[in-house]
């Protein structure tokens, strides 16, 4: 719990700075419009997405298969909706990485790997009906 206040803190700082950055770089009004343009884009792009890939979720238990890679495709697209929807620019790009499918890709290795550390350790179960 204490790493994510930590993070979230740096995230602050950070995304304060980027502000300031972009700010004095083409001026406030603009930096204004640009968090709104992105966050409205962002939503949009992250509500397509999610419903396509909930329609997967869908299709693979219609089907018999396990979802367990759309289940994990439609959670990358609600994080970076949400991130998306956060006013930011580093939010803005981190966002924009889980919701795009070519980068989405790069991060689900990882995602695996951490979900198998979790169920090693007996922190995450899955139960079966």
């Amino acid at each position: 719990m204490k790493k994510l206040l930590v993070g979230l803190l740096v995230l602050v700082f950070a995304e304060i700075a980027t502000f300031i950055i972009v700010g004095k770089a083409i001026g406030v009004l603009y930096t204004l419009l640009l968090i709104i343009v992105t966050s409205v884009v962002g939503v949009l792009i992250a509500k397509k997405r999610g419903t396509k890939s909930f329609q997967a979720i869908q299709n693979s238990a219609a089907q018999g298969q396990p979802p367990g890679v759309p289940m994990i495709e439609t959670f990358m697209i609600f994080i970076g909706g949400i991130l998306l929807a956060l006013p930011g620019f580093l939010t803005d790009i981190i966002g924009l990485l889980f919701v795009l499918g070519i980068t989405r890709n790069l991060f689900k290795p990882l995602i695996f790997l951490w979900l198998r550390k979790k169920m090693k350790h007996g922190q995450v179960v899955i139960l079966q009906k």
